[in-house]
C-alpha cells in the first residue's frame, strides 16, 4: 500500500475521488432542476417555493463546491463539463416543470439518487479510513434526511 501526503491509500483515493466526480456530475444536474423549478414554479404555492427553490439550490452550489475541493483535496481532477455531468448523472432532469407538486416531486427524485450515492461513498471512505470524505458524507445525507422529510410532508407521504 502506497500512501499519499494526506496519509490515505493512494489506489483508494482515486476509486473515492471517481465516486466523488459521479455525486458531483449529480449534484450539479441537482442544481440546475432547481434552478429551474425556482424560475418556473406558479401557481399558489408560488410565493413559499419559490424562496424554499432558492434556499435549495443556493444549498446545492455550495455542496458542488465542496465535493470539487475534495476531489482535488485528494490528488484528482473534478468533473466541469456538462457533457461529463450529462454522462455520469442519474439524478433525474426536469424540464419545464411549473407545478408545484411536479416540482416536489422531482426533489424526492433526486434526493433519492443522491443519498444512494452518498450512502454508497459513506461506507467506501469509512473503510478507507478517509474521514475528510466520511464527514462530509454524514453531513450531507443528514441534511438530506431531513429536507426529504419536509418533502414528503408537503407531498402529504411519510418517508
Amino acid at each position: 500500500m502506497t500512501l499519499n501526503s494526506i496519509g490515505l491509500d493512494s489506489e483508494i483515493t482515486k476509486e473515492l475521488a471517481t465516486d466523488l466526480n459521479g455525486l458531483l456530475a449529480n449534484f450539479q444536474t441537482y442544481y440546475q432542476n432547481l434552478r429551474g423549478i425556482h424560475w418556473n414554479i406558479k401557481g399558489k404555492a408560488f410565493f413559499n417555493l419559490h424562496i424554499k427553490f432558492e434556499e435549495l439550490y443556493t444549498d446545492a452550489n455550495m455542496k458542488v463546491d465542496e465535493i470539487a475541493e475534495r476531489i482535488l483535496t485528494l490528488g484528482e481532477t473534478p468533473l466541469h463539463t456538462f457533457a461529463d455531468y450529462s454522462k455520469h448523472a442519474k439524478v433525474p432532469v426536469g424540464k419545464n416543470i411549473s407545478v408545484d407538486t411536479k416540482a416536489v416531486e422531482l426533489i424526492v427524485d433526486s434526493l433519492t439518487e443522491l443519498l444512494k450515492l452518498e450512502r454508497a461513498i459513506l461506507v467506501k471512505s469509512g473503510d478507507a479510513n478517509d474521514e475528510g470524505t466520511n464527514a462530509m458524507m454524514s453531513g450531507f445525507i443528514s441534511e438530506q434526511e431531513k429536507t426529504m422529510w419536509m418533502m414528503k410532508a408537503w407531498l402529504n407521504e411519510t418517508v
